[in-house]
């Protein structure tokens, strides 16, 4: 418990004399922090008053509850809010032991559900995970503070390549490290849409969802979208020859109409239960997160289930987005925040991530401690060849999110 002194409420419990003479001071009362310190309140009320020894004896006893200004100053306490299904078991306990800090981690499915809770102000975390291209937007606002990259040595992990294509969101790489990376695809039961579609049809394109011939038959078995406006419009966009990354009202309006084509045929918008959905045979085809279709796979295959899963990138290109760790502009625990980013950019500590969620990192030196089959396999590592037909989601102005906004809204409730 540590004293301080404080204006605030009339509760008494012992009083005495400042040294001046001029004031009183009571005992209020004690109190826990956000961070699980007790306070020791004190109240001074001005009169004059005589009890000077007094006062001097309850503030040396005051005094010798104080711990040392070293202990005041470290970080015990670390609140982090991440995507859902994002992280490692190993993770968080390592970190603990390692730091001394105790985590407290929350999720969200939606970079919509960050914002909202990012602009309000005083949301009382100290790591955040924007996708890039929500996080320049955000960083304009003001709402992030820049690294001291002095204290995370571990940068020198990371791919200069990777870093690079973040720029355009973050210049100079100066406020965000990227968590993971991943691609907007196809998820397929493949067992399910093969007996359907003709196990002759190509499912490597996204005329299966976009085009009423194909989608319209997969209702039965579940159609999956993300509740995510900014990824399907992108794919939208990018579907109908247009610029993913459009900042022209019409290009967004002919994407509606698009997507309104296909709006029956549509079972569900989701973006985290639809994992679970497809493990368990409960649709059959999603536009979703590389990582996520692949987590379905493994959890599909765990639960010895008959049917064969798996991700597939349309062979015409697919978005491609970095999601980044920052540190909130009122973050209470700065310290405590630079060193989790450092733990994370640890090789084998960001390789176990990678082998649990099924998403690759920027961080070069961890490939080697990834798992073969899955430092392998394409769906999560694109070789160079399907790299080049990915597009970097880029932040939009907003005017055309409201529209985005505006138009998904109409979409989900058919009005």
């Amino acid at each position: 418990m540590r004293a301080i002194v404080t204006p605030g409420l009339a509760l008494t419990g012992f009083e005495g004399e400042t040294p001046d003479g001029q004031q009183e001071v009571q005992f209020i009362r004690s109190l826990e922090s956000p961070d699980n310190r007790e306070f020791m309140v004190l109240q001074y009320i001005r009169k004059p008053v005589m009890k000077k020894k007094l006062v001097k004896k309850v503030l040396c006893s005051l005094l010798l509850l104080l711990p040392s200004a070293g202990v005041l100053a470290e970080d015990k306490v670390l609140n982090v809010y991440n995507w859902s299904d994002y992280i490692a078991k190993s993770t968080i306990p390592g970190f603990e032991k390692q730091a001394g800090v105790k985590v407290k981690y929350d999720v969200y499915d939606s970079d919509d559900t960050l914002q909202a809770k990012m602009m309000t102000g005083r949301a009382g975390y100290d790591i955040v995970v924007p996708t890039s291209n929500f996080m320049a937007k955000q960083i304009e606002a003001g709402i992030y503070q820049k690294l001291d990259k002095s204290k995370i040595p571990n940068l020198a992990n990371l791919d200069k390549g990777l870093m690079a294509k973040i720029q355009d969101a973050d210049p100079g790489n100066a406020h965000g490290v990227p968590w993971a990376y991943g691609t907007d695809g196809l998820g397929y039961n493949f067992t399910k849409v093969k007996a359907i579609l003709g196990k002759d049809t190509p499912l490597d394109s996204w005329d299966i969802l976009f085009d009423p011939k194909y989608v319209s038959k997969l209702k039965g078995c579940g159609v999956s979208v993300l509740d995510q406006a900014n990824d399907v419009f992108a794919v939208a966009l990018h579907h109908l020859g247009k610029d993913p990354n459009s900042k022209n009202p019409a290009d967004y309006q002919a994407a509606f109409e698009l997507l309104k084509k296909i709006r029956p045929y549509i079972t569900q918008f989701n973006s985290s239960g639809y994992i679970n959905d497809l493990a368990n045979g409960d649709i059959c085809l999603a536009l979703g997160w590389s990582g996520d279709v692949n987590i379905a796979k493994h959890r599909a295959a765990e639960a010895k289930r008959t049917y064969q899963l798996g991700y597939v990138i349309p062979k015409s290109g697919a978005p491609i987005w970095f999601d980044v760790m920052v540190i909130p502009k009122d973050a209470p625990h700065v310290d405590a925040a630079l060193k989790w980013i450092n733990y994370i950019e640890n090789p084998e500590v960001n390789a176990a991530i990678t082998d649990e969620v099924f998403y690759p990192t920027a961080n070069a030196a961890a490939r080697k401690f990834v798992k073969p089959e899955i430092s392998n396999d394409p769906s999560i590592y694109p070789p160079e060849s399907v790299m080049k037909t990915l597009f970097l989601l880029k932040p939009l102005p907003s005017d055309i999110m409201r529209l985005q906004n505006r138009l998904w809204t109409q979409l989900k409730t058919g009005r």
